[in-house]
């Protein structure tokens, strides 16, 4: 009980709120991964650029959504139908079959947690999220989150993975380069997006054709290698049911 108190003692009430106005400085993922590195005897640069929401394609957005967290619009922080699925699927396959961690869930633990699964951990995590939901509006947690999640090594944000993996801004790509992107959110450690492997390209299929019936006619195969305007607002309806969502790096 002590350690709990301890922990919940940490929670970082001024920080959350400073995050309406301010950028967070390096993340708890990002000093984890510097971490691990020293320990490895290894120097690890972190390579991050910063990129407002209004300059991210439309495509880019709606294609994250779908691929992690098709519900973002309408839950509080928290998708509880998504966290009995799993539960469900997980004690029926006795593993870490599926996951249900939310977008937001996923930038509380990137900017003040740890990738570990420990339950205060998890319990803290809960405090964070709704913390930010009830601090930030939805269309400043997915700038956030854009900006911070983990893309590779050393690479953190869309901005930094684009320039990385395909020489352009993130302002410049294409829906099959967003669709290779928001596939290995789950794994990005494990997976590059400038591949062809069967992962990538399962997943991002899985992307592609939940972008197709959200959205009927405006994402299809014929599109993928196309680009769209920015939007300075995300559409609240730009949401979709999530399924076969991996557990992985940035979505514990």
């Amino acid at each position: 009980m002590l350690v709990v108190l301890i922990e919940l003692a940490t929670i970082p009430w001024l920080s959350i709120a400073d995050l309406k106005t301010s950028n967070p400085g390096p993340t708890a993922l990002m000093k984890q991964r510097m971490e691990e590195a020293r320990d490895e005897g290894k120097t690890l640069k972190i390579t991050q650029r910063w990129i407002p929401l209004s300059r991210i394609p439309r495509h880019v957005i709606d294609a994250v959504i779908v691929a992690e967290d098709g519900t973002f619009f309408s839950h509080s922080g928290v998708d509880w139908f998504e966290v009995q699925e799993s539960i469900e699927k997980n004690v029926k396959e006795r593993r870490a079959a599926r996951g249900a961690s939310t977008i937001t869930q996923q930038l509380a633990k990137n900017l003040y947690l740890s990738t570990s699964k420990d339950p205060v951990r998890k319990l803290k995590e809960l405090i964070i999220t709704l913390l930010l939901e009830r601090q930030l509006g939805k269309n400043r947690i997915l700038e956030l989150y854009l900006n911070v999640i983990e893309w590779g090594r050393g690479i953190f944000g869309v901005e930094a993975a684009s320039q990385a993996y395909f020489g352009k801004s993130a302002s410049a790509l294409t829906l099959d380069e967003a669709l290779r992107l928001s596939a290995v959110i789950p794994s990005p450690l494990r997976h590059r997006p400038d591949t062809d492997s069967r992962y990538v390209m399962r997943r991002k299929d899985i992307v592609l054709r939940r972008l197709t019936a959200r959205f009927a006619n405006e994402y299809s195969p014929q599109k993928e290698n196309s680009s769209s305007q920015s939007l300075n607002e995300v559409p609240v309806d730009a949401t979709m049911d999530s399924t076969d969502i991996d557990e992985g790096d940035n979505g514990l």
